[in-house]
């Protein structure tokens, strides 16, 4: 069975977001949780990937002109992100949206199709977000690691990454790595619901 790995860049009180719906504490939107070379699909979220495509569509075209949408000039890392992602296959889960600009993609109505998915041949699979989705399938026993960078920052209002879960669930912590400009890096192993929980494998 494939891993489904998840990444998030995350302030210190949990938000994912900051009030204008988007983490502006980011300085860039590479992959920087070292899966690169073990991944060979990304599942994303019905909410986020239509801003994902945009925004990624916009860095393998922009070259080195400011994107649209930010006004910044994309980093080499996600030019590199954006190469990796034009030729990687993507996966959306989402019950409604049923278009998507990149040929290479395709869509998953339900958990059990990304359990069929996990069950196929292949290396690991990137679960980008966004957080509901995340969730969801965390709740849903079929995410098996967690990684995220701790940026210091309280960002206050935005959008927590766990803000209504339904069931507790255990994580066995991996590896902690400082990085630079004092954020840390934190991988978890995302366990059974814990004791008094109700989830499900």
């Amino acid at each position: 069975m494939r891993k489904l790995i998840t990444g998030f860049k995350i302030s210190v009180d949990g938000k994912i977001t900051g009030p204008e719906g988007y983490a502006d504490w980011v300085e860039a939107w590479s992959e920087d949780y070292g899966l690169s070379s073990q991944i060979d699909a990304c599942l994303v979220g019905g909410g986020m990937y239509p801003g994902y495509e945009k925004y990624w569509t916009s860095i393998q075209t922009a070259g080195d002109r400011p994107l649209p949408m930010t006004g910044k000039i994309a980093t080499p890392q996600e030019s590199d992100w954006g190469r990796f992602a034009a030729r990687t296959a993507h996966y959306v889960f989402s019950r409604t949206l049923t278009q998507a600009q990149w040929p290479n993609t395709t869509f998953l109505r339900s958990v059990d199709d990304v359990y069929a998915l996990k069950a196929k041949p292949g290396k690991d699979i990137y679960l980008m977000g966004g957080g509901r989705a995340a969730v969801t399938l965390i709740e849903a026993g079929l995410v098996d690691e967690m990684r995220l960078i701790v940026h210091p920052l309280i960002a206050g209002p935005g959008m927590t990454l766990f803000a209504a879960p339904t069931h507790s669930r255990s994580l066995e912590l991996r590896k902690v790595e400082p990085l630079a400009h004092g954020k840390v890096s934190l991988i978890y192993g995302v366990g059974d619901p814990a004791p008094g929980g109700h989830g499900h494998a």
